[in-house]
C-alpha cells in the first residue's frame, strides 16, 4: 500500500528561540520525548510539519539552543521511533485481463471487474535520526516490508551551519528531493490515493526510470532564512534513480526555492519553483547481450519543472501543484540513440502537464479532514500514432484522521480514505478507460 512516514513552557520557549515568532502546526516521538515538546508543536497533523517543524529539520534536527548534541541529552534517551498501520482496505478494478474459462489458458481473455479485500499491515518503518554533535545531524531510515523484505528509504550525513552560516548546509547520502509537499509526509494512504500521481507519472512506452518522489543518491546545499521563510537547494545526483550499488552514466541537477509571506488575519503563505534535469542511457555495453552496469551509452535528456504553492486560510488549508514533464523522443520511444532508423515516421519528444489541489480543514488539532484532485494530461505523445489522451490520469480522494493520542511518547491515529481514479486508454485489451478504486481503514501509530 502507499504508505509513507509527530504543553509546557519550554515547547514556547524553543519556538520563540527557533522563529523570533510563533507560526502555526511526520512525527518522531523521539524529538518530542528529547525537548519535551508536545506533537503540534511540530505538526499541522501528524506527520504533515508546520513551519516550526521545518524550520527545526532545516536547522538539521536542533532548536539551535547550544544543547542540541547527544552529550547533553539522558544516557537512556536514543532517537529512534516505530511506525506500523493495521488496516482493512477494499480494492476494485473494473477492467482486469482474466481467463474466460478460469484455468485455461488457451481458452481466451476479457476484461472483467476483480474487487478484493484483506485486512493488511504497512510492515514496520523504523526511523533514526538526530544529531551526532553540534551542526552535524543526520538519517538512517530502513523499511521492513509485509512480506519480509528490507530496504534502505534514507541515510545520510549533513553538516549544518558551514562558516557559521545557516545559507550553507551539506547533506551527503540518499535522501528525498528537498520540497514542500513532502510524499513521505502526506496524509493519505490507500493504494489509490497514497502517493502522488504526477511524481511518479511516465508516459505509456517511455523508458525513463525517474520519479519526483523517489528517494535519490547524491549530495545537496541547502540553506534558509532565521524564520526559514526563505529557502534554497541545489543537488547533484545519481541517474540512477537512487538505486545503490549501481554505476551512473551521468549525473542529475534537482532545485528548489520557496518564499513565505504573513498575509493579515490569514498567516503564512508559501509558494516555490522547483526543476529537475537529467539524463538516462538509450542502451549499454553488454557481455554475451547482458547490459554491463555502469556502461550506459546514447544518454538522452528529460525535465520536470513546476510551481507550488501552501494557502492558509484559517482552519482551512490547501496545498497547490503544478508540474511540466519532457523526455527526450528517443526514451520517450524506448529507442535507443545509435538506431534513429527505428523511430516512427513523426516521432517527437513527449510532453505533458499535469497537477494536484489537495485541501484539509483541522476542526482541531486531534481532527483533520482532506481532500484531493489530481490530474495528468498528454500534451504531445512520442509516437503521433498514439491516442493523444493515451494515460491521461483524473485521481479523487477523500478521508479523514483522528488522533486520540499525541504524546511525546506516542501517536495513534484512526484513518479512513476512499480514493478512485480514472486512467484514460489503458485497459489491457479493449484499450478503453480504466477505473479503480480503494477504500481503507484502520490505524497508524508510531512510537
Amino acid at each position: 500500500m502507499g504508505f509513507v512516514r509527530g504543553r509546557c513552557w519550554f515547547g514556547w520557549v524553543a519556538a520563540i528561540v527557533l522563529l523570533g515568532a510563533a507560526v502555526p502546526a511526520f512525527g518522531l516521538p523521539a524529538f518530542a520525548r528529547k525537548y519535551n515538546l508536545r506533537c503540534s508543536d511540530c505538526h499541522e497533523a501528524w506527520p504533515k510539519l508546520n513551519n516550526f517543524g521545518q524550520t527545526f529539520k532545516d536547522n538539521g534536527y536542533q532548536l539551535m539552543t547550544g544543547r542540541d548534541a547527544p552529550i547533553y541529552q539522558q544516557i537512556s534517551y536514543f532517537p529512534i521511533a516505530f511506525r506500523i498501520t493495521p488496516v482493512w482496505h477494499r480494492e476494485s478494478s473494473n477492467r482486469v485481463a482474466v481467463d474466460i474459462i478460469p484455468g485455461d489458458a488457451a481458452g481466451g481473455q476479457t476484461e472483467s471487474r476483480v474487487t478484493t479485500n484483506a485486512f493488511n499491515i504497512s510492515g514496520i518503518d523504523i526511523w533514526t535520526v538526530g544529531t551526532l554533535y553540534k551542526n552535524i545531524s543526520f538519517d538512517v531510515e530502513p523499511d521492513f516490508g509485509n512480506t519480509g523484505g528490507i530496504q534502505l528509504l534514507s541515510y545520510f550525513i549533513r553538516f549544518d551551519n558551514l562558516l557559521d552560516s545557516r545559507w550553507l548546509n551539506l547533506k551527503v547520502g540518499k535522501f528525498e528531493l528537498d520540497t514542500l509537499i513532502s510524499e513521505d509526509r502526506e496524509l493519505t494512504l490507500s493504494d489509490t490515493g497514497g502517493f502522488y500521481r504526477n511524481y511518479h507519472f511516465v508516459p505509456a512506452g517511455d523508458r525513463t526510470n525517474f520519479g519526483l518522489g523517489d528517494h535519490q543518491l547524491g549530495a545537496e546545499l541547502l540553506g534558509h532564512s532565521r524564520n526559514d521563510y526563505t529557502r534554497y537547494s541545489i543537488s547533484v545526483l545519481n541517474s540512477t534513480d537512487g538505486q545503490p550499488d549501481t554505476p551512473t552514466s551521468s549525473y542529475d541537477v534537482y532545485t528548489d526555492f520557496t518564499q513565505g509571506f504573513e498575509v493579515p488575519k490569514l498567516g503564512l503563505q508559501r509558494v516555490g519553483l522547483y526543476g529537475y534535469v537529467g539524463e538516462r542511457p538509450t542502451f549499454f555495453q553488454t557481455n554475451n547481450g547482458a547490459p554491463i552496469q555502469g556502461t550506459g551509452m546514447g544518454n538522452r535528456s528529460f525535465s520536470r519543472t513546476g510551481v507550488y504553492g501552501l494557502w492558509y486560510l484559517g482552519k482551512f488549508d490547501l496545498s497547490t501543484f503544478y508540474l511540466h514533464g519532457q523526455d527526450n523522443v528517443f526514451l520517450g520511444n524506448g529507442v535507443q540513440a545509435n538506431q534513429p532508423f527505428n523511430l516512427p515516421a513523426g516521432a517527437a519528444g513527449p510532453t505533458w502537464n499535469g497537477g494536484f489541489v489537495e485541501a484539509h480543514y483541522t476542526y482541531n488539532p486531534q481532527l483533520i479532514l482532506f481532500g484531493r484532485y489530481e490530474t495528468v494530461q498528454m500534451s504531445r505523445q512520442a509516437n503521433p500514432l498514439t491516442q493523444r489522451d493515451l494515460g491521461d490520469l483524473k485521481v479523487w480522494t477523500v478521508g479523514y484522521r483522528w488522533y486520540p493520542i499525541m504524546s511525546s511518547r506516542a501517536g495513534l491515529a484512526w484513518h479512513q480514505e476512499y480514493a478512485i481514479a480514472r486512467s484514460v486508454g489503458t485497459a489491457p485489451l479493449t484499450g478503453r478507460d480504466e477505473v479503480s478504486s480503494s477504500f481503507l481503514t484502520g490505524f497508524d501509530f508510531d512510537f
